[in-house]
This record gives C-alpha cells, structure tokens and sequence, in this order.
C-alpha cells in the first residue's frame, strides 16, 4: 500500500511559463505538506530534468511559447518506456482537455485553479503512480525469484536451462566448445551438523562469491540446491582449458572461510563435461559431467575429472597432475 507519507514526500515538477502560476501552484502544494516540489519556466527543460530526477508528477502547463505542453509529452514518451506518462495537464481551453488526454497524460487541472481541485487531483495521481511503481518492482522481484536461487542469487535450475541452450546453439553455429562444470562441497553435511545450518547457509553464500570471482562476466553459475554448484562456460578452446578453470574452482574454493568466529575449511570435487564430445545437448552435456564428479569423488575428493566418454589430452593431464590436485585428502561427504 502507499502511505500518506509516500504521496507527500513524491517528487513533483511544475512547468509554466508564467511566474505567477507557478508561485501559486507551488504554494498550494507546499501548504498542504508537499516536500519535494520543483518548476522550470523553460519547457525545453523538462526531459532533461526528468531524466536526471525521474519525478512521479509533472503539472504541465500546455499553452507554452516555442514548446508547447503536447510536444513536452512526447519527448517524455522517448523516456517513459513503459507507457506510463505521469503528466498533470493544466489548460483554460476545454477543447484541449480531450486532446491532453489522447497525448498520454493522465488528468488535467482548469485554469483559474481551485484550491480543491488542484489537491485532489494530485493526490490522486500520485497515489496512482506510486501503486503502478510498486505492481512493477514487485513483478521484477517475482521474476527475479523465479529466475534465482533465493539463498545465493545465482541462477537456479530454470536460467541455467535458459542459458544453455543459448549457448550450445551459439557454439553450434560457429563450431566451437563449451564446457559445463559441475560440483559439490565434500563434507558439507558435517558443517551443517556440527555449526548448524545458518553457518551452512553463510558458507553457500560465500562459495557462490567465490565462484562468481572465478569465471568470466559471460559465463553463467547456478546453485541446482543443496552444496550442488553448476559452472556453464560459454566458450572453451580445449580440454586443458576446462582443466585449468577446473582447478581455479577447486582452489577457490578450499580457501578457509571465517564464519561465525570459526575458521571453516572444506573442498569440493568437480566434474566437467565438453560440448560436443560429451554430449550435443545440455541434458547429456550435464549428466556427463555428474558422472565425473563422481569419479573426483572415488578418486579421493578435492579433485576434478573431465568426462571418461574421451581421454584427456596429455598437455592438459600433465598440468592436471602438476597441480595434484586428484589426490588431495578430505573428510567423508
């Protein structure tokens, strides 16, 4: 709901070319509590000026030398992209009053004004706008959680399909790779049983940062729920690559976390899957690399493993042995 306070402290402009009607709608509006009410004489100021303080109201006088109040309305429909144009018409002719309304704004006030008038009808613009405000950011909030993992704000299960299949047809098309990287925390189960789940839910939270630092703006991290992190990388040159953002990930990772006075340490294993060896669509791409997440885990955890479907290449196992990262120890899951 908008409050009394919301509609008070709603910022307003009002455009006239005449002083004595701006000083006056300035004194109504100042008089019955209105706090941020601001004019201009010069209509070819107004866009520019609601551009910079995006008010909720504009009074706009529509009889005007060089610029008059129908043509101010349409450059404000170039900023208003969403068709909402919160304009307050003021004119003495009756006959402008159908046309105002035709142009886009929403009401209109009579000239000479009426004290009454000229509150009411603010007062229920404003109220108005601020209600069409409010619908929008709570829709932008509802698709933002339908797109999010709550807890974390990455992508959940349904943007990371989204995302996919725009990048597997993107390297369809120009015959590249991508590669999908999969991973969970080793040993997560102990930490929510021995600090309790606010600590673990902390500890997702600072892994999705970790994971976000570690890979490029263009590439895409999920949670799927749980310790269960999906890494979508757009474009990979070869297996090495993955390889070495593989064991980016782990290294990010297994740096300690301080969380609630507790120095907190803990690994993940990994599994990558390579477009098109591994699989031509995103369900297959994904399956193979759970399957060599859990060969990481066989192997003995804080490790990674590209899809058995094809040998690694030796310049990237070499790498892949250099770091050491297949036998690093870790407790149970």
């Amino acid at each position: 709901m908008v409050s009394a306070s919301d509609i008070l402290n709603a910022r307003i402009l009002i455009v006239d070319d005449k002083e004595a009607n701006v000083v006056l709608l300035e004194r109504m509006l100042h008089g019955a509590g209105y706090t941020c009410v601001a004019s201009t004489m010069d209509p070819r100021e107004v866009c520019e000026l609601h551009r910079t303080n995006r008010y909720d109201l504009i009074v706009l006088d529509l009889q005007m030398p060089d610029l008059d109040g129908f043509e101010v309305m349409e450059g404000l429909k170039e900023i208003e992209i969403d068709g909402y144009l919160s304009v307050l018409a003021v004119t003495a002719q009756p006959a402008h009053k159908l046309r105002a309304l035709q142009g886009g704004a929403k009401d209109f006030l009579s000239k000479p004004f009426d004290l009454a008038e000229v509150l009411a009808r603010v007062h229920n613009m404003l109220e108005v706008r601020l209600l069409h405000d409010a619908a929008n950011s709570y829709a932008k909030t509802l698709e933002s959680l339908a797109l999010h993992d709550a807890l974390t704000g990455l992508a959940n299960r349904r943007l990371l399909a989204e995302r996919m299949q725009i990048a597997l047809a993107h390297s369809g098309l120009h015959k590249s790779a991508m590669a999908v990287v999969c991973l969970d925390l080793d040993g997560f189960k102990q930490i929510n049983d021995t600090l309790g789940h606010g600590a673990g839910d902390t500890l997702l939270k600072m892994v999705a940062e970790r994971l976000v630092g570690a890979v490029r703006d263009e590439d895409t991290v999920a949670r799927l729920g749980g310790d269960e992190f999906i890494v979508a990388l757009w474009h990979v040159g070869s297996a090495e690559d993955a390889a070495m953002i593989a064991a980016k990930v782990i290294e990010v990772v297994s740096q300690p976390y301080e969380i609630e006075d507790h120095t907190v340490s803990i690994t993940t294993s990994v599994g990558v899957g390579l477009y098109p060896t591994h699989g031509g669509d995103s369900a297959t791409l994904m399956e193979s690399a759970d399957q060599a997440l859990y060969e990481a885990k066989r192997a003995g955890k804080n490790a990674f493993r590209i899809s058995q479907r094809t040998e690694l290449p030796a310049v990237a196992q070499s790498h892949h042995d250099r770091r050491g990262v297949d036998t690093a120890a870790a407790g149970p899951r």
